[in-house]
C-alpha cells in the first residue's frame, strides 16, 4: 500500500466515523455529548478534512493542500489531546494546547512561505504531531497505579508509536536524503504507517475507554446516592457486612447511628423538592465534618441516614451522635430568601456478636422512634435490653 492510499484511508476512515457519530447522536433519548466527546468528534472532523485535502494535493492549489491542510491536521491532533485531558477530568484546551497550536501552525506556515524543503517541513509536522500525541499520552498516564489494563496499554502503545514518529521526523529533517540504506521515501512511508496505527489506536482506545468509564460510573451509582454522593442503602449494607462478621470476634466494638431529619416532609411541601435536595446535601456535609475518615455515612432513603463508626464503643458513639445533633441545629441553610433551621433525631446502638443486619437496624430504629416520640431533636441509645434510653 503506497503513501497516497494510506492518506486516503485515513480520510475515509475519519469521514465514516463522523457520519456514524452523527446518526448515533440523532437517536431520541441520547444523552448530550460530554465536553470530551465534543472535542473528540471535532478532532475527527478536522482530521478527515485535512487528510482529504492532503490526498488531493496536486489537484488543488498548494495553499489549500499544504499550509491550510496541515493547520487543520494540527488542530485535529490538538483537539485529540484535549479530549483525552477532558476525559481525565481536566480542561487544558485554552490554557495550554491552544497557544501550542498557534505556535505550531505559525511555524509550519512560515516554513512553507520561506520555501523550506519538503523533507524538513514534514519533519516539523512530525514533531508537532508527536508533541500533541505526547500530551494525550500524559493525560492517559494520570493515575497509572490505579489505571486499568486498557489504560496502561494505551499509554505504552501511544508512547512507543509517538517516539517512532518523533525519531522519523528528526531523521527526515536532519538527513533529507535518507539514513544509510533507508531512503527519504521509506522514512516518510514508515511515518505515515505509524501515524495510521496511532490514529486507529486512539480512535478505538478512546471509544473503549469512554465505555469503560461509563460502566464504572454506572457501577458506582448502583451503590451511591446520586444526590448526596454517599452510599445508598445497598452500598451501606455492603460496607457494614464485614463489621457485623467481625463483631463475632473479641475486639473493639463497632457502633451504628440511625439519623432522621425532623419534619423534613414540611420542607418539601412548603419550599419544593429542589430546596429539599439543597437542604439534604448541606446537612450531609455538616454531618460528615463531625466524622472521621474511617466512619461511613449512608442514605437509607428519604431523610433517613445511617452512620457506621468502626472501633467505637457505645459511649463514644453517643458523644458523636450528640455532636452531630448540635452541629445540625447550629447550621441553618439559606435557600433563596428563606433561612431553614433543621434538627435531627438519632438512635444509637452497638453491633453485637449475635447480630445480623435485620436485628441491628431494628434495634437502632427502635431507639430512633423513641427519640421521635419524646419530642425529636434528641439522641436515644438502645440499651442492652429491648428498651431504649435517652442520652
Amino acid at each position: 500500500m503506497d503513501i497516497k492510499t494510506l492518506v486516503l484511508a485515513l480520510a475515509l476512515g475519519n469521514f465514516s466515523l463522523c457520519a456514524a457519530l452523527f446518526f448515533y447522536q440523532q437517536q431520541e433519548g441520547r444523552l448530550a455529548p460530554t465536553a470530551s466527546m465534543r472535542s473528540w468528534r471535532m478532532a475527527r472532523q478536522l482530521q478527515a478534512l485535512a487528510w482529504g485535502l492532503l490526498y488531493l494535493r496536486g489537484a488543488l492549489p498548494d495553499f489549500l493542500t499544504i499550509p491550510f491542510a496541515y493547520a487543520l491536521l494540527f488542530s485535529g491532533f490538538a483537539l485529540d489531546a484535549s479530549a483525552w485531558w477532558e476525559l481525565a477530568g481536566r480542561r487544558v484546551w485554552r490554557r495550554y494546547l491552544l497557544p501550542a497550536l498557534g505556535v505550531s501552525i505559525g511555524l509550519f506556515t512560515g516554513a512553507w512561505l520561506l520555501d523550506i524543503p519538503g523533507g524538513e517541513r514534514i519533519g516539523i509536522a512530525g514533531m508537532v504531531a508527536g508533541f500533541f500525541f505526547l500530551a494525550g499520552a500524559a493525560a492517559l498516564g494520570r493515575g497509572w497505579r490505579r489505571g486499568t489494563l486498557l489504560r496502561r496499554y494505551l499509554v505504552l502503545s501511544n508512547l512507543l508509536l509517538t517516539l517512532v514518529i518523533i525519531l522519523r521526523s528528526v531523521l527526515t529533517a536532519l538527513m533529507p536524503d535518507g539514513v544509510l540504506w533507508l531512503s527519504n521515501a521509506v522514512l516518510q512511508g514508515a511515518g505515515i504507517v505509524t501515524l495510521y496505527l496511532l490514529t486507529l489506536g486512539n480512535v478505538f482506545g478512546y471509544l473503549l475507554l469512554s465505555r469503560e468509564q461509563q460502566e464504572g460510573e454506572l457501577a458506582r451509582l448502583e451503590v451511591n446516592d446520586a444526590l448526596t454522593d454517599v452510599p445508598n442503602r445497598r452500598g451501606f449494607y455492603q460496607a457494614l457486612s464485614p463489621w457485623i462478621a467481625l463483631a463475632r470476634r473479641p475486639g473493639q466494638p463497632t457502633s451504628l447511628i440511625l439519623l432522621k431529619f425532623d419534619d423534613f416532609k414540611r420542607i418539601n411541601e412548603h419550599y419544593g423538592h429542589p430546596v429539599g435536595d439543597l437542604v439534604l446535601k448541606a446537612m450531609v456535609e455538616v454531618c460528615q465534618k463531625q466524622l472521621r475518615d474511617s466512619d461511613l455515612m449512608g442514605r437509607l432513603g428519604g431523610a433517613e441516614f445511617a452512620i457506621q463508626l468502626p472501633r467505637t464503643a457505645q459511649d463514644d458513639a453517643c458523644m458523636v451522635a450528640e455532636r452531630i445533633r448540635l452541629a445540625i441545629a447550629a447550621a441553618p441553610v439559606k435557600a433563596g430568601k428563606a433561612i431553614i433551621n433543621m434538627t435531627a433525631s438519632l438512635g444509637v446502638t452497638t453491633i453485637r456478636a449475635d447480630d445480623v443486619a435485620v436485628s441491628l437496624f431494628k434495634r437502632a430504629d427502635e431507639a430512633l422512634q423513641q427519640a421521635k416520640r419524646e419530642g425529636r431533636n434528641r439522641v436515644v441509645v438502645a440499651a442492652a435490653s429491648t428498651e431504649a434510653q435517652e442520652v
